[in-house]
């Protein structure tokens, strides 16, 4: 698996999705999730994602570190 590389322009695409509260499409370790981008924060120093499942309602957490990609989707 291939180390993906986070650009400034990725980046930004990023934190436009989190200020626009968009669905976000994000790969990692072989999984695909959609969640609606509610914030980018530090855990144990390393920057995430926060989003939320739109059918549950549930938060979770993605380390960028981990993510194998991602594709704002709506």
């Amino acid at each position: 698996m291939s180390k993906y590389r986070w650009t400034t322009q990725r980046m930004d695409l990023l934190e436009r999705a989190v200020r626009e509260n968009r669905r976000v499409s994000l790969m990692r370790r072989g999984d695909e999730f959609i969640v609606i981008a509610l914030r980018i924060a530090s855990v144990k120093q390393r920057d995430a994602l926060i989003g939320r499942l739109p059918m549950t309602g549930e938060e979770l957490t993605f380390v960028l570190d981990d993510l194998e990609g991602f594709q704002i989707v709506g």
